[in-house]
């Protein structure tokens, strides 16, 4: 299993600097993540939709998608409701885990926080299990975070 490089944190800071749009810096963030990331099959982002209380796709880079999740559903809902990281080195042992692509054996979940209001995660999917390290989902959150200060709420 390789580590995800650290340098993405940079990058994304870099890359997102002067732009105000969150599909433009969701799209590159996720663009971003799927060619630096090895052993991956889809990067991107679910938002929330107050209103239906849920998960809408947001942009990614993969196959096709699950387009809504509810609250507290499947690993991003539970990531989503409880406001924690889901590190999972194997979907088919997770309970409720909702299977948009079959191929997928592991998944980590960054819930994605703007001034304190919850905008949606981060999700990653990957074909082989136990991709993910604890060193990943350190860098993971670290890129979460710097990706967050160049997003807004919209109201």
């Amino acid at each position: 299993m390789s580590k995800i490089d650290g340098l993405i944190v940079e990058q994304i800071n870099s890359l997102l600097t002067g732009e105000n749009n969150n599909t433009a810096n969701l799209a590159n963030a996720s663009a971003l993540l799927m060619q630096s990331i090895s052993n991956i099959s889809w990067a991107g982002f679910y938002l929330y939709d107050v209103k239906n209380n849920e998960l809408i796709l947001g942009p990614f880079q993969g196959k096709v998608a699950c387009m809504h999740i509810k609250n507290g559903s499947g690993v991003c809902g539970t990531a989503f409701k409880e406001q924690k990281i889901l590190r999972v080195e194997d979907v088919d042992k997770f309970p409720g885990h909702i299977a948009c692509d079959s191929n997928s054996k592991s998944e980590i979940v960054i819930p994605i926080t703007v001034n304190n209001e919850q905008l949606g995660v981060l999700d990653i999917d990957a074909p082989i299990k136990n991709r993910f390290s604890s060193e990943d989902e350190k860098t993971l959150k670290d890129f979460t975070k710097a990706l967050s200060n160049h997003l807004k709420i919209d109201k």
